[in-house]
């Protein structure tokens, strides 16, 4: 299984993105798909989350939203009211058997896209 993660770009503060991340297998089967970045200099973050509910970090909350679209075998994370903050690579995940807990956790995912850039300037 690949992930491959796209829609990345240089926005300014206040605009919008949308990322894409495509799972490369016959059947979308894979049961929970997440979306990770990671800033310079710092750790790898939860940002979004889908498993049958919707979960999102504080920080990204009211702004971004994370949709699946089973027909497409794609994860998309649209991204408003961008702050220079958000400014990081962005990774898709998937996995299957992950918990609620640890729906936050890197290590429950074991599939991994490439990260996009994005960067918000002010």
């Amino acid at each position: 299984v690949q992930l491959q993660a796209s829609g990345g770009g240089l926005v300014q503060a206040g605009g919008s993105l949308r990322l894409s991340c495509v799972v490369s297998e016959r059947s979308f089967r894979i049961t929970t798909m997440a979306w990770f970045r990671q800033a310079p200099g710092l750790e790898r973050e939860f940002v979004a989350a889908f498993r049958w509910n919707e979960y999102y970090a504080d920080s990204v909350k009211g702004r971004f939203t994370i949709s699946r679209d089973n027909a497409k075998n794609t994860v998309y994370l649209q991204m408003n009211s961008l702050k220079p903050e958000d400014t990081a690579v962005y990774y898709c995940a998937g996995g299957n058997g992950v918990i609620v807990s640890t729906i936050r956790t890197g290590s429950a995912y074991a599939y991994w896209g490439q990260g996009t850039q994005v960067t918000v300037s002010s």
